[in-house]
């Protein structure tokens, strides 16, 4: 019995906007930013209508940090040194994501775009710890987490603060929670 998707409203015949932060945008404006406010299940679902799937937390840290010139992992997509406004959208700089391709300076060795800033991206894995790991300084802050309720997010959103997205860095949220950071990052088997 839906009529349109939440937070959209209908802006005439045939049109769509939507609120961020107060202001409403017509929907075609924003047509080449990536999808944002979508939960879990949502990016999950267009990826199997698509034929895509959501990509592992390894495959995205993967595409984000391993240089296969090197052998090794960088701390950025970019390398190792710190984020500038050339490489992502950080530090809410702009107050939602830039369109898709904006910041070809912060691609990874891969060819891959836009992993870091945007939209936090959900990935299909859950919140585990990973193999050794140990708490350390703030068990609260993960342990308490992991489980098979939460998904992880990797990348960091346009409101992250650049010291807090570096491309090992893992966030986590209930599947079912549309957070406006969130959106999507599809894969596709090779």
């Amino acid at each position: 019995g839906l009529e349109a998707p939440q937070f959209w409203s209908r802006a005439g015949a045939g049109a769509w906007s939507v609120e961020r932060f107060g202001r409403r945008l017509d929907l075609d404006a924003l047509a080449d930013e990536p999808v944002q406010h979508v939960c879990c299940h949502e990016a999950d679902a267009f990826c199997r209508w698509s034929g895509t799937r959501l990509p592992t937390e390894l495959e995205w840290e993967a595409a984000a940090r391993w240089d296969p010139a090197t052998g090794r992992a960088r701390r950025y997509p970019w390398g190792d040194d710190a984020p500038t406004a050339a490489h992502a959208n950080l530090g809410q700089r702009h107050d939602g994501p830039a369109a898709v391709g904006n910041f070809p300076a912060g691609a990874s060795p891969l060819g891959v775009r836009g992993l870091i800033g945007d939209v936090w991206e959900w990935t299909a894995s859950t919140f585990t710890p990973h193999p050794g790991y140990v708490t350390f300084p703030y068990a609260e802050y993960s342990e308490v987490f992991f489980g098979d309720e939460y998904r992880v997010l990797r990348g960091g959103s346009w409101a992250a603060d650049p010291v807090a997205v570096r491309g090992a860095f893992r966030n986590w949220d209930y599947p079912i929670r549309r957070q406006i950071f969130c959106g999507l990052r599809v894969a596709r088997d090779a």
